[in-house]
């Protein structure tokens, strides 16, 4: 005997869905059980359906069960995971302490490497798709690593974001006297035709080219931002020294909203702390620990450029190098939401 379909729907209500639905295999599978609410026979039904008896048989049990959402095609589940939570938490540490290459004899983790710690600490077989999907759940991506001086202390790192607020406060009670304060960074890049090739989109197992310059013709870009309001103030000049950043400190105090105070942080490069430096009035310099460049989002403005405007050309000339660096600027300071996005940081702006 025929399974009876539920009784709580009818034929009406079935084409009603099926018109609704942006499913195409569901809708098909509506109008063929709502053929039957209407008196028609299984084998019509599968007619309808395109499928066989057995078919519509699963279709009554899933719409039975799980009403219309019963009738949409669920993905495999697939086999489950050889890792559990244990093997898991270990990989996660194995991952953030890296190989050490005496004993691992690697310098950096490649999925043979750690498939091949999971077999000898585990006796555990894993394909490298596998793995490369479990690494990616765990919120893993293959990143380009920032250079980290070796003198760096990671101690006055962190003494200087906690002690930031603080010296807010104190900058806006004295030098600002108690106007608004806008946090500003500076930095400067060197651009040259010696230039940088970024990655691209190639074929596996093809290794795309870029053109290379080895002339030496360089100049550099004195930027700054105010990540908080999108703002950018920069110049392009053939050196750096000290009366370089004095020019690109009158460029950013005229950025500065008016009636506010600008906290420039910058590194501790000789042309920043030089006593011959003439500081305008709405600006107070704040260095940044040594040797702790991460601090300055302004590198990451750096990095921006090249990969989307600067890299992979040839310059033609000093004059060609002037004018790339100039119109990368322009398109940056046009993008203020991209400003925002990569120079907010929360210890500069979330307290």
């Amino acid at each position: 005997m025929p399974i009876p379909l539920r009784t709580d729907f009818n034929a009406h209500q079935l084409r009603a869905l099926a018109r609704q639905t942006k499913n195409a295999p569901q809708a098909r599978r509506l109008l063929a059980l709502a053929a039957i609410y209407e008196g028609a026979s299984r084998t019509e039904a599968a007619r309808i359906g395109g499928v066989t008896l057995q078919i519509v048989r699963d279709w009554v049990l899933k719409f039975n069960a799980q009403g219309p959402d019963g009738l949409i095609d669920r993905k495999p589940p697939g086999q489950p995971s050889r890792l559990t939570d244990r093997h898991r938490q270990h990989l996660v540490q194995m991952i953030e302490a890296g190989p050490i290459p005496a004993v691992h004899g690697v310098v950096r983790w490649r999925l043979i490497d750690l498939i091949q710690w999971l077999w000898d600490e585990y006796r555990l077989p894993i394909s490298k798709q596998a793995l490369s999907r479990e690494v990616r759940a765990l919120g893993y991506r293959k990143l380009s690593a920032r250079p980290r001086h070796h003198a760096k202390s990671e101690a006055a790192v962190e003494a200087f974001k906690k002690n930031f607020p603080a010296r807010l406060a104190d900058i806006a009670s004295n030098e600002a006297d108690g106007k608004p304060l806008e946090i500003w960074f500076a930095d400067e890049a060197r651009i040259g035709q010696k230039n940088n090739i970024t990655r691209r989109w190639a074929k596996r197992g093809t290794r795309p080219s870029a053109p290379r310059d080895l002339r030496t013709a360089s100049t550099y870009i004195f930027g700054a931002i105010c990540p908080a309001h999108g703002k950018a103030a920069g110049l392009v000049l053939p050196r750096c020294t000290t009366q370089a950043m004095n020019e690109h400190l009158k460029e950013i105090a005229q950025a500065v909203a008016p009636g506010a105070h600008a906290v420039l942080l910058l590194d501790r490069a000789g042309w920043h702390v030089s006593r011959k430096l003439q500081v305008p009035a709405n600006i107070t310099l704040v260095p940044l620990p040594a040797k702790a460049p991460e601090l300055n989002p302004v590198e990451n403005i750096w990095q921006y450029l090249r990969e989307n405007w600067l890299s992979n050309r040839i310059f033609t000339s000093y004059t060609d190098i002037l004018d790339h660096c100039c119109a990368a600027w322009t398109k940056l300071t046009d993008q203020p939401w991209t400003i925002m996005s990569i120079g907010l940081r929360d210890w500069a702006h979330e307290f």
